[in-house]
């Protein structure tokens, strides 16, 4: 007989989590606004609960946060083992709670097997609540793990519809919404990361949930390798909630006594539509998991060098574009692939990490020294975790790629892997990245990662692994030197690797149209502060679309901006363009990376439109991506304001010129006009957006009387 309580609760500032322990299991019966703490949880628990029906087990399995196979659960299992390759059965009942403010900690045991299973919810900073699963082995026999789930979510009544984040190289974070039903919607990534479809994101909602109004939850999976997530329907119409790390058979074997934790999954809840639950990730992301100085230092505009000139590279071409880029008020210069010892092409080179003596005669000193005059910092490109067949190092360490014996080595980019997990190659590449940065001045890295992890070898879990040691032994060591993480793009974006970056590449694909689309996604979770959003050449090398400057570089603003195309190749309207948004971007940086983003109405799929608003300052980008429907778009409303204040309401110039003959109040609009928070919120105001590629820029003042 338990000795349990027979319920448990778990209070944010402004939600309740409520748990029936009365069936020997953790079973979640409300998550959702903050109920009473005078609340009657064994009322509440009884009136929720169902009868039975004709076709369940006589005592049906609660829905647990921790369901097993051969208990009559109607949902996979969270967790899998095995032994002496064939499955156990598990009987894993919740055996003792402890909780303390903030935090509650389930166990559960198998006596049988001698396996524990403990589940810790803790409240995270920004109102997530945080929560961490792991598995120790107490028994006397090894133990397989084919599978712990880091969260295993039975979902409130409400949940109808799931958005996920699908996509590709170069269209990341795509948003698809579906209807539940019943069955499993699922995904997951087979190539050691996260990959392009950004499937350890997701939100679960009713059908009618908007940016602030409807029921909706958002959850993440905190873990850089592979990882399943699934939604999954039952018969009884009950929906369940599951991610996990994706883990290769055999791969993780636990001895008697250890234990295995799995990833950090992260979940917020609101009652009041979209924009909390963004609020809260923002929140989360930039006061507990982002280095301080990407949530507290200005985000420097960059130039990478990538765009400009490729693999073309000498001293007197970069410093040339130096200088082009520090006219234009450019901030940071960063030195893309190309710069070291034999590096033509991508077809070699990769893991030789010293400068080219043919570009660089005297290393790399001449052009920071450069850089660092015309008044940026300086930094350099760098793919530590590859390696080029056609390389010093693997010619004179061939087996330190992750391989299979007796198989071919097959490439992609013309690369392999190296294997983290081998101390020696961890060491060497330490090595490597401690003396660049210890013998120049270079202030940020961007760590690429472009190839797919294959074969895994067995070693998926542990390359992850090995990659965040590496990774924080150097911030270690050189803790003021800014990380971005980029994997082609945003395959590999996750809330583990930013406690080590201080920002993130969101897409290779710069065409401002389709930065819209795929920041949308990112913003759902991540701040734009550590967003990489670059003004990129036109045409696009991407997509062949050409945008004129004035879009894409108000596009560009709206994240940590930065330009990666070559200055020199522009005409001197588009450089004096440039340099104009440029210097607002500095001027308004601290509202876009400090405020609450809110997405504004109207929610039609050729605009897209934002609010950044911080201390009664704010600033919107409203962009028109095709030809509208008619000719004149429904006003634009401002949410996130107080309703009895007042506000001045000014465009920003530069102004697009193909609308701006379209301005019905032209001069109003440029010198500012005052109105309510309430009249912004309900009536909103109008702008010519019937023309594609056409962008505005609002700011939003609070008056000082206010």
């Amino acid at each position: 007989m338990s000795s349990l309580t027979p319920f448990a609760r778990l209070d944010g500032d402004e939600f309740s989590l409520v748990l029936d322990l009365r069936a020997d299991a953790a079973e979640p019966v409300y998550f959702g606004p903050s109920l009473p703490m005078a609340e009657d949880l064994a009322s509440l628990c009884d009136v929720l609960r169902r009868g039975l029906h004709a076709s369940q087990p006589d005592r049906p399995a609660p829905r647990s946060l921790l369901p097993w196979a051969g208990h009559g659960h109607l949902c996979a299992p969270s967790i899998v083992v095995q032994q002496n390759g064939r499955p156990l059965t598990l009987r894993m009942p919740l055996v003792a709670i402890s909780q303390r403010e903030g935090d509650l900690c389930l166990q559960h045991r198998d006596d049988a097997l001698g396996l524990s299973v403990q589940i810790e919810l803790r409240i995270a900073h920004g109102g997530l609540v945080e929560f961490s699963t792991q598995m120790q082995n107490q028994g006397t026999q090894p133990i397989g793990l084919i599978s712990l789930a880091s969260l295993t979510l039975p979902l409130p009544s409400w949940a109808t519809h799931m958005v996920r984040y699908a996509g590709r190289w170069s269209g990341e974070m795509q948003q698809q919404r579906l209807a539940l039903h019943q069955g499993a919607i699922t995904s997951a990534s087979y190539g050691g990361r996260p990959g392009f479809g950004g499937g350890n994101w997701v939100r679960i909602e009713t059908a009618g949930t908007g940016e602030l109004h409807g029921d909706a939850l958002a959850a993440h999976l905190a873990w850089s390798g592979d990882h399943v997530l699934s939604v999954e329907c039952n018969a009884d119409g009950d929906a369940t909630l599951t991610m996990a790390a994706r883990l290769e058979p055999g791969e993780i074997m636990l001895a008697p006594g250890d234990t295995f934790c799995a990833p950090r999954a992260l979940v917020a809840v609101s009652a009041q539509g979209i924009a909390s639950l963004r609020h809260a990730f923002h929140a989360h992301v930039l006061g507990a998991v982002v280095p301080d100085t990407a949530a507290s230092t200005p985000r420097k505009v960059h130039l990478n060098s990538w765009e400009a000139l490729a693999f073309d590279q000498s001293l007197d071409k970069l410093c040339a574009l130096a200088d082009r880029a520090a006219a234009l008020g450019i901030e940071r210069f960063v030195l893309d692939d190309g710069w070291f010892a034999g590096r033509r092409d991508d077809t070699t080179s990769l893991g030789d990490w010293v400068a080219d003596p043919g570009i660089f005669p005297e290393g790399l000193d001449p052009l920071i020294d450069h850089v660092r005059r015309s008044g940026m910092d300086f930094g350099l490109w760098v793919e530590p975790e590859m390696v080029s067949p056609d390389s010093a190092l693997y010619r004179a360490h061939p087996d330190w790629c992750l391989y299979l014996p007796d198989h071919p080595r097959l490439t992609q980019r013309n690369q392999l892997v190296l294997d983290l997990t081998r101390p020696e190659v961890s060491g060497h590449l330490f090595a490597c990245l401690d003396r660049l940065l210890a013998d120049h001045a270079i202030a940020y890295l961007k760590w690429d990662h472009n190839r797919d992890l294959f074969p895994l070898a067995g070693k998926s879990h542990a390359q992850v692994v090995a990659l965040y040691a590496l990774l924080d032994r150097l911030r270690a060591a050189h803790p003021e030197v800014e990380i971005e993480t980029c994997a082609s793009g945003g395959g590999r974006v996750d809330l583990e690797i930013l406690e080590r970056c201080s920002r993130f590449w969101a897409s290779d694909n710069n065409d401002p149209f389709e930065r819209l689309q795929i920041n949308a996604g990112w913003f759902d979770f991540l701040p734009m502060r550590i967003a990489g959003n670059h003004v990129g050449p036109s045409p696009n090398p991407i997509t062949g679309r050409q945008v004129a400057m004035d879009f894409r570089a108000k596009v560009a603003m709206f994240g940590h901006m930065g330009v990666e195309a070559d200055p020199g190749g522009m005409s001197a309207e588009d450089r004096q363009c440039l340099a104009a948004h440029i210097a607002l971007y500095k001027q308004w940086r601290d509202v876009l990376h400090a405020g609450r983003l809110w997405r504004l109405s109207p929610a039609d799929a050729g605009v897209h439109a934002l609010l950044a608003m911080h201390e009664g300052r704010g600033i919107a980008l409203i962009a028109q991506t095709r030809q509208a429907a008619t000719y004149d778009e429904p006003h634009i409303r401002f949410p996130g304001l107080e309703d009895d204040a007042l506000y001045r309401v000014a465009l920003l110039p530069p102004y697009c010129e193909k609308a701006k003959g379209q301005l019905s109040q032209a001069r109003t609009y440029a010198e500012g006009t005052v109105l309510s928070g309430r009249a912004l919120r309900l009536a909103g105001i109008s702008l010519p957006l019937q023309y594609p590629e056409t962008a505005w820029l609002v700011s939003i003042e609070r008056g000082a009387d206010s």
